[in-house]
């Protein structure tokens, strides 16, 4: 099972980057919809549509906005996407995800909230669609490639801090209700992991320390993102009685649980981006 894990998540990797690297911008932006597209017909599931052809539709309707916000960005005329609307998309869509927090610190009395079969269709909206605005904002960016590498990274490190740093020291339950495999110390293992990042991007950029301060703002509330969109499909996952989103990935179950963490760090790290115009 980890031999197949692992080989998947190299195969993963490379894919990305192969896109992120080689891919116009353009191009990067049309595969990556094609993936959030795939990701809704799993989040039907989520929402416990369980007649194919209604999940067929629901996707669909994701494709469909994804089209109406592309055309929205200026993603389909020629030049770079707007600012001026991405950072009113942002503005809009981005703090959703402090509802979110609320619901799933409230699990799972907050279910009343959210439970029905409509309301979970509704979060898929807002979890999907920002996230791949996030990337087709960040990919027509001066050194886009750089920056979505940048948030992945974030992610990847704070797992991985998380991971043995919960393994080793946890104790403190982080949402039990939710997902009691986290610990509050796991937490601090993935942003201390982080901080690593912050100190040797620091160096390598030769940053002045205003710009460290921004820097280490800007990855710390990016891991927090990233927890938060694990938490929320694991709630998610945890009302509708199921494991994985799905079994697309060997070994990692659907694309929603490689890239639940994404959905949030990417609006985020965005938002605080384009509305601080610092650059890495």
């Amino acid at each position: 099972m980890l031999k197949q894990r692992v080989i998947t998540a190299i195969i993963i990797a490379a894919l990305f980057l192969s896109a992120l690297l080689f891919l116009s911008p353009h191009n990067f932006s049309l595969m990556t919809a094609v993936v959030v597209t795939y990701a809704a017909w799993e989040w039907a599931n989520l929402a416990s549509i369980s007649n194919k052809a209604v999940g067929l539709l629901y996707a669909l309707s994701v494709a469909t906005l994804l089209a109406l916000s592309g055309y929205v960005l200026g993603l389909f005329t020629p030049g770079s996407v707007s600012l001026d609307t991405s950072k009113s998309l942002m503005a809009w869509l981005a703090p959703w995800w402090a509802i979110a927090l609320l619901w799933v610190q409230g699990y799972p009395s907050s279910a009343v909230i959210w439970g029905s079969c409509w309301v979970r269709g509704v979060i898929g909206y807002l979890v999907l669609v920002p996230a791949w605005l996030a990337l087709v904002i960040l990919i027509h960016a001066v050194q886009g490639e750089w920056l979505i590498f940048v948030v992945v990274l974030i992610v990847a490190l704070a797992d991985i801090g998380a991971y043995f740093s919960g393994r080793k020291f946890g104790k403190h339950k982080l949402a039990p209700h939710v997902s009691p495999k986290k610990t509050w110390e796991g937490l601090f293992g993935g942003v201390a992991t982080n901080i690593l990042l912050v100190v040797v991007l620091g160096i390598l950029l030769k940053l002045d320390p205003d710009q460290w301060l921004m820097l280490l703002g800007m990855v710390s509330i990016t891991v927090l993102a990233s927890v938060l969109g694990d938490l929320l499909e694991s709630m998610i996952k945890r009302h509708r009685g199921i494991k994985d989103s799905g079994n697309i990935l060997p070994g990692h179950g659907g694309v929603l649980d490689r890239i639940d963490s994404l959905t949030a760090a990417l609006p985020v790290f965005t938002l605080i981006f384009i509305y601080s115009n610092f650059q890495l």
